[in-house]
């Protein structure tokens, strides 16, 4: 039971004191999980990483329970993930109590405007760079462009179009057509 604290404890300070997530909580990881607790190496550390930015949830959650789950089984994932939420849920909710009041106030009803203006601009520097990193040529130009025109303007589902550009490029590949 103690151990199951100590998860609970240590990912709660992870995630109370992280913001900006994905990246910005590697160092925070590494340091509590490798250098102080030593329940991972660095490089499981940085697989336990990658593989959460490859499945669904937020990376920082999913590395949480990956560790909890090696250190204690399925009850040990369910502490460490409570952990890595638990501030997050805590800060949310004192907002949401205040978010009526304040959002009548002028200057932070301005405020908010002018963040979504700075996220959506953030967003599309992330688009850029990873555009400049993945589009290589001609066919993932195509695929790229075919998905985002098929996600804009018909009904189909988002994880459809993500499942048929994959079998595109395994297509491609097997073709001699695409290299990765």
């Amino acid at each position: 039971m103690w151990e199951l604290l100590e998860l609970y404890a240590a990912f709660f300070r992870i995630g109370g004191m992280t913001f900006g997530g994905g990246l910005t909580m590697l160092p925070m990881l590494k340091h509590e999980i490798v250098e102080k607790k030593g329940w991972a190496e660095e490089e499981e550390l940085l697989d336990y990483y990658a593989v959460g930015q490859c499945t669904p949830g937020i990376i920082a959650v999913n590395v949480a329970t990956f560790i909890g789950y090696k250190r204690r089984g399925i009850i040990g994932g369910v502490f460490s993930t409570l952990g890595m939420i638990s501030p997050s849920l805590i800060i949310v909710s004192i907002l949401a109590m205040f978010l009526e009041q304040f959002m009548s106030n002028q200057y932070v009803a301005h405020a908010v405007g002018g963040i979504k203006v700075v996220v959506c601009a953030l967003m599309l520097n992330t688009l850029v760079s990873m555009a400049k990193k993945t589009i290589k040529g001609k066919l993932t130009a195509a695929v790229c462009i075919i998905g985002f025109l098929v996600s804009m303007f018909t009904p189909v589902p988002r994880v459809l179009i993500v499942i048929l550009a994959g079998c595109t490029g395994i297509v491609l590949y097997k073709m001699g057509r695409f290299k990765a």
